[in-house]
């Protein structure tokens, strides 16, 4: 096995180092939990503040989006103190699908391991390295790495360990996002059938997303969540606009208003919901459309690309071969 030469980082790996590393860790733990406790105000002062950020937060009475409790002691050090701030991450995790109470604190947790444990994982794998009875690849890969790459690589890890989550919940609303579009117009075209037959909204909206829970698990676990509200006791006009809000869909939002509409007008749901169809279905054609009518100017500058250097190369050619033979 070659000889592994450690540099300033490497001479931590050692059992002192460890326990220095450790001890470092837990007094600035120590440090921020006791600094939170220190910080905390008084129980009036406390409500006050909650009732005045309250008031700024978009939420009417019984959204599933309820205010989650300010972090107490240690968990202050994991979660922000702004109602604001976390409301937005509890809204961000729902339309995710991941909802609960722990859903906040689960997440921030996760971002906080990860950018811990990365780092640390690569610190022992420097430890191992550099021991008797470490495989020859990984000394190899390890062996000629400076104290200024070890950094690095703590920093990128440590910043992908806690950023990574984040990119990682946007591209899953993203994903969660397209797949509830995409049903949605089948589920709308159920619902008007249902309706058409004779069924009360509730009960089609319930058979509804009973058989698309197959085919669209997204939307009919929005469907269900909704129901559920009404039985127990929420108004439908707000359950609507409430899933339209956690699904943040503008099709939704423009279907929860047709129904509340329906119904404070006392116009006939069933043929609300076939003119909504009909005007659904013609603003995705429209949509369409002018994708498609983006795609030829879109694919003339990867043709361009590609297609300009070999006609270029094409012509010149023949000219530099000539010119290379008359002057040589």
């Amino acid at each position: 096995m070659p000889a592994f030469e450690l540099d300033t980082l490497a001479e931590l790996m050692t059992s002192h180092g460890f326990l220095i590393l450790a001890i470092g860790v837990g007094v600035m733990m120590a440090v921020v939990g006791i600094g939170r406790q220190l910080s905390e105000k008084s129980v009036a002062a406390e409500r006050l503040e909650a009732m005045r950020r309250r008031r700024t937060l978009p939420v009417t009475a019984g959204s599933i989006f309820a205010a989650t409790p300010a972090p107490k002691g240690m968990a202050a050090a994991l979660v922000p103190e702004d109602e604001m701030e976390r409301f937005q991450v509890v809204q961000a995790l729902a339309r995710a699908g991941f909802r609960g109470s722990r859903a906040l604190w689960g997440y921030y947790l996760v971002r906080v391991g990860l950018g811990i444990g990365l780092p640390l994982c690569f610190m022992l794998l420097i430890a191992v390295a550099g021991s008797s009875y470490a495989p020859d690849w990984l000394a190899r890969s390890l062996a000629g790495m400076s104290g200024v790459s070890m950094i690095q690589w703590l920093s990128i890890l440590g910043g992908v360990g806690f950023f990574g989550p984040s990119f990682w919940l946007d591209s899953r609303i993203r994903s969660r996002r397209q797949a509830i579009e995409d049903a949605f117009p089948n589920m709308l075209d159920l619902l008007q059938v249902g309706v058409e037959a004779g069924m009360g909204f509730d009960q089609a909206f319930t058979k509804v997303a009973q058989e698309i829970q197959l085919a669209s698990p997204e939307l009919a676990e929005e469907m269900l969540i909704m129901q559920g509200e009404i039985q127990a006791g929420r108004d439908r006009d707000n359950a609507l606009f409430g899933m339209a809000r956690r699904t943040g869909i503008d099709e939704m939002l423009s279907f929860a208003n047709v129904v509340m509409q329906s119904a404070r007008f006392g116009t006939p749901l069933a043929q609300a919901l076939t003119t909504y169809a009909n005007e659904m279905r013609y603003a995705r054609e429209m949509r369409a459309q002018e994708k498609a009518n983006q795609l030829p100017v879109k694919m003339s500058a990867v043709m361009a690309s590609l297609m300009l250097p070999a006609l270029i190369a094409l012509i010149l050619t023949p000219i530099i071969i000539r010119y290379m033979a008359t002057f040589t």
